[in-house]
């Protein structure tokens, strides 16, 4: 159904929204190092957790994005189709929080726990047209891990045992350097579009038979065909 235009056909309008002076979409993988991370309590007993608790191959991850800051942008002269232009050598500071996990062995239930969460913070820079008082903003199109090592290093009596893990980060993520504007454009209002009508209840519907199995009488009539005036 198409939404329907008021009466009064296409007006001038006045609109807020936000132009795009850039946008590039860009990849990027970086591994990290985590270590000293100490076991948690067992669910189960409460206890420190030790390194024969866990299954070390099921050591996982997850990683979460905090936030990101632009520290600043610097002019650059660039030549694009013979023409001198300039763009901005912005840089970005990223927050991430990556999570590790592991499974606990069998005997111990094979529960999925969770050992730590760290922050690290990585740097990047890139090319765009970002004038001073646009605005850059980065979203992450895909943001996965996982745990490339791991080892559980026993310690002392009375101090938890330890995990170290190294872990690889891989990123999409779109930047765009934006600026809000009024734009004046001629157009049409639009109405909702129509309410779709909720489906009726179904009749009742009767199982299909099995006239081959269950009942036919001595002609090979099925009590179906006589009740329907087809027997002869």
């Amino acid at each position: 159904m198409q939404a329907k235009n008021l009466n009064g056909g296409q007006e001038l309008l006045c609109i807020n929204t936000q132009k795009v002076y850039d946008w590039v979409l860009n990849e990027a993988t970086f591994d990290l190092s985590l270590t000293d991370l100490e076991l948690p309590d067992s669910p189960i007993t409460g206890a420190p957790l030790e390194c024969p608790d866990i299954d070390i191959d099921t050591v996982t991850c997850t990683v979460e994005p905090i936030g990101f800051d632009i520290l600043d942008r610097v002019d650059q002269p660039f030549v694009i189709d013979g023409k001198q232009v300039m763009l901005q050598l912005v840089n970005i500071r990223k927050t991430f929080e990556v999570t590790i996990f592991v499974d606990l062995i069998p005997a111990l239930g094979g529960a999925t726990v969770e050992v730590g969460t760290a922050e690290f913070t990585r740097c990047e820079q890139v090319i765009l047209c970002a004038p001073e008082d646009t605005d850059v903003n980065v979203t992450y199109t895909d943001l996965d891990c996982f745990v490339c090592t791991a080892v559980c290093d026993p310690t002392t009596t009375g101090i938890p045992d330890e995990l170290d893990v190294t872990v690889s980060v891989r990123l999409c993520q779109s930047i765009q350097s934006t600026f809000d504007v009024t734009l004046e454009i001629v157009a049409d209002f639009c109405q909702p579009r129509d309410v779709l009508p909720i489906p009726p209840c179904p009749a009742p519907t009767i199982p299909l038979q099995c006239p081959v199995v269950f009942p036919t009488d001595n002609k090979g009539h099925d009590f179906h065909d006589r009740y329907n005036g087809t027997d002869d």
